[in-house]
């Protein structure tokens, strides 16, 4: 690393902390790495950057002392095994929800001939719907969002893969019919955080506030997604779902109120806060067959993305 990048590294890290940014350091060399199309890691092996490097750096660094997210400016945004395309309309996933995934992943889904059918509710960028389908090639996987702006970056997101995604409004409690009773699992990150909740400006001006806000206790679509799942779950399916950290018991209320789950566990995140709820659908497991046989419930729907 020459002596100019890693004055204006240094420099940038000032300047972010000053800013109020916690990660100051880390996101210096973050914007200094995708800039000079490397690595962080690599960033010692880079060799004299030109001016026209260190006039988009600086562009950069003040960008992002103005609170615009690290994601927004690389255009990138890691989960789990995963690097997705995120930028502006779409909520920017949080290392927080990847406790949910592993979770998620370590679950034994029935072994069945047509495989599995997961359903991520409020998808966003895709990133739980693909997660899941690394991890179950063979599953059938629906991504749902109303935000035809995320759902754009969930389809440059699934390019390749066998991921459904479908524009439609969660909370409308006749939603998919066809799917009831015929699904393994189902995981939401859902808006969740209280209406008047103080957030940082990274959140508040630029996630958008449809993928973050959830009514004055933050619980409005979770009730949705809850009733979507006591219908969709066939008889012993999974569900999780990530809530706000002062509405852990509320999920849990929510969820044996309505005396079609059990085993309703509370979970904690990475930093040890309340943040998402599991449970199992009530009843006896069906054949393997389902008795519904092939092709998936969903397959061939003329409203689904291809």
């Amino acid at each position: 690393m020459t002596t100019r990048l890693r004055y204006a590294i240094d420099s940038a890290a000032t300047l972010l902390a000053d800013a109020g940014i916690d990660s100051a350091r880390y996101d210096a060399e973050e914007l200094a790495a995708h800039l000079a199309g490397t690595e962080r890691g690599r960033l010692p092996l880079v060799d004299s950057p030109d001016d026209t490097f260190f006039d988009r750096y600086h562009a950069a660094i003040a960008a992002r002392s103005r609170r615009v997210p690290l994601q927004h400016l690389t255009g990138t945004a890691a989960f789990g095994p995963l690097t997705l395309s995120v930028g502006p309309g779409v909520f920017v996933p949080r290392p927080e929800t990847e406790t949910m995934l592993e979770w998620a992943n370590s679950q034994s889904l029935d072994e069945t001939p047509a495989g599995p059918v997961i359903v991520d509710v409020c998808t966003g960028s895709g990133a739980l719907a693909l997660a899941l389908a690394r991890r179950w090639p063979e599953a059938h996987v629906v991504g749902i969002d109303d935000s035809e702006a995320a759902l754009d970056y969930a389809r440059r997101n699934a390019e390749g893969t066998s991921v459904e995604l479908l524009c439609a409004d969660v909370t409308d409690p006749g939603l998919l019919p066809e799917l009831d009773g015929q699904v393994d699992l189902v995981v939401s990150n859902p808006p969740y955080v209280p209406d008047a909740a103080g957030l940082e400006p990274e959140v508040r001006e630029h996630d958008p506030a449809r993928a973050v806000f959830g009514g004055p206790d933050g619980m409005a679509v979770i009730t949705s997604v809850v009733r979507l799942a006591g219908r969709w779950l066939r008889p012993g399916g999974l569900f999780a779902v990530e809530h706000d950290d002062t509405t852990s018991a509320l999920t849990c209320e929510l969820l044996s109120g309505t005396a079609l789950f059990d085993e309703i566990v509370a979970r904690m995140d990475l930093n040890g806060r309340p943040r998402f709820v599991t449970a199992r659908r009530r009843g006896q497991a069906p054949s393997p067959l389902r008795g519904w046989g092939y092709p998936h419930p969903l397959a061939g729907e003329s409203g689904a993305d291809e």
